[in-house]
């Protein structure tokens, strides 16, 4: 004789199996996320994350969200040994007491990669988290993030985040750029 409770418990349980999130994990080896800043005389210096780890959330309505975490203690400024340790030091990134940067985005309708806009989120440096609002580029495949690139960018001053050393020799402009893709089947 089955307990009359199992039923509800097992329905309960399959309810709550179903509306969790799918997600697709951002696939490091293919995709490619960094940033620039201008000196004061002009020279732009191109920077990388070489670790970062993320995901595209499929919400339970359809909508996605993503989640992108950098290791800050990975970022190179390309050619630039001095401003690598600078960028990761205690006047920047300050790797050692913030080992990353987090963009959590608000959740987005599917159609916002084929058709290009606003994705707005949540970012996260040193500690400080602000409203940042980044522009993907319309999609040119079926598919974006399995066939082709998501590509996104989107300027941040340095400053909301606590970064204030060296502002007679850097912008305080910083513009993160990233190229997208996901590994195995399932897409963004």
């Amino acid at each position: 004789m089955t307990p009359r409770w199992l039923p509800a418990c097992c329905g309960l349980l399959l309810a709550a199996v179903a509306a969790l999130a799918v997600a697709a994990e951002i696939d490091p080896a293919a995709s490619q996320v960094g940033f620039s800043v201008r000196t004061r005389w002009g020279k732009a210096l191109l920077g990388r994350f070489h670790e970062y780890h993320g995901e595209i959330e499929e919400l339970s309505d359809g909508r996605h969200r993503v989640h992108l975490s950098l290791a800050t203690r990975t970022v190179e400024i390309v050619g630039h040994a001095s401003y690598t340790r600078f960028t990761r030091g205690s006047g920047f990134f300050d790797a050692a007491r913030y080992p990353k940067l987090e963009f959590v985005s608000d959740p987005y309708g599917p159609e916002l990669l084929q058709r290009g806009g606003a994705l707005p989120g949540m970012l996260t440096i040193r500690g400080v988290s602000r409203r940042e609002v980044f522009t993907i580029d319309a999609a040119h495949c079926p598919r974006p993030a399995r066939d082709c690139d998501v590509v996104g960018a989107g300027s941040v001053r340095r400053s909301d985040y606590g970064i204030d050393r060296w502002n007679f020799a850097l912008s305080d402009k910083v513009r993160f750029s990233l190229r997208v893709r996901v590994r195995g089947e399932r897409g963004a």
